[in-house]
């Protein structure tokens, strides 16, 4: 980088014209802005402490503004002619532009063979199960104790393709918001709405209040001994669908708490199926007992 570059960075950030909020900033070395940005990408304890995580790629961008995410940066390279799909969300998104030296956005784009085009910085929900829809054809989904972030993406993406409600995230697990979760959800993440809770105590709460509330949700757990094929399982009623970990399944906790245990018929040499891949046959059979979500 420049001296001029290096200049700017040590006074920490340059303001400039742009984006929807009328003033934009510029980072071009590594200052303290960027290196909380650098620390999103890796460290759950600073997404946490700080509010917000990373979005890469132009899907989960896009259906992140869509969906009325709170985005709160905008991160483009300078130097480069943006595309009109760029300029738009910089132009009428309530998040301020930063334009960001190519170099240092193509170390937070992690894979990409150069800078993205844009690398949105969103704000953290809060993990508060009231905000989770319950409806009397409910369907939820409970991941127990993920150690994937990559799993926790590709099960996001299959609850929002086969019309579930919420994905809850229990006990020690992967973080929902680790950048490999977000791009494994192609923006699902965005569409379905995602707590983590640190135990199954507090979901049982949530469902007996429900409960009360008039919707009957059923809380089905899914294990390679479970008693009844998912073939055979009535799913039309209120559902809360259990998936366990991805080496050891349920946690004891949770086979406790199960109202049901179904299993995945499988064949062949494997002795049973990736966690998410469980999770997304038995949502398959769900949507086939339900008529299928209307497509988006």
């Amino acid at each position: 980088m420049s001296d001029a570059g290096r200049s700017r960075g040590t006074r920490g950030q340059d303001h400039r014209k742009g984006g929807h909020s009328g003033r934009g900033l510029r980072v071009s070395t590594r200052n303290a802005l960027f290196q909380q940005w650098q620390a999103l990408l890796s460290n759950r304890t600073k997404r946490q402490r700080s509010g917000e995580f990373l979005i890469h790629g132009v899907r989960p961008i896009t259906l992140a503004v869509e969906q009325g995410w709170p985005l709160r940066n905008l991160l483009y390279p300078s130097g480069r002619k943006l595309s009109t799909w760029a300029r738009r969300l910089i132009d009428e998104c309530d998040a301020t532009a930063v334009e960001v030296h190519p170099d240092l956005l193509w170390e937070l784009g992690e894979r990409e063979s150069e800078a993205p085009e844009l690398i949105a910085v969103a704000a953290l929900p809060a993990d508060d199960l009231d905000r989770l829809p319950v409806k009397q054809d409910f369907l939820g989904l409970v991941f127990d104790r993920p150690t994937s972030p990559g799993n926790i993406g590709t099960l996001a993406r299959s609850a929002d393709a086969f019309g579930a409600d919420c994905l809850i995230v229990s006990g020690h697990a992967a973080d929902v918001y680790d950048p490999k979760a977000v791009r494994a959800s192609t923006g699902s993440l965005f569409s379905v709405p995602a707590v983590r809770v640190p135990s199954p105590q507090g979901v049982l709460d949530w469902v007996a209040e429900h409960r009360r509330r008039g919707v009957p949700i059923t809380v089905v757990g899914t294990d390679e001994h479970g008693t009844a094929e998912i073939t055979d399982f009535d799913f039309t009623r209120p559902v809360l669908l259990v998936i366990g970990n991805e080496t050891s399944g349920m946690s004891a906790t949770w086979r406790e708490l199960c109202d049901e245990i179904v299993r995945v018929p499988i064949g062949g040499a494997a002795s049973s199926l990736n966690a998410a891949s469980a999770g997304t046959v038995v949502l398959y059979e769900v949507a086939r007992q339900r008529g299928f979500p209307a497509a988006g």
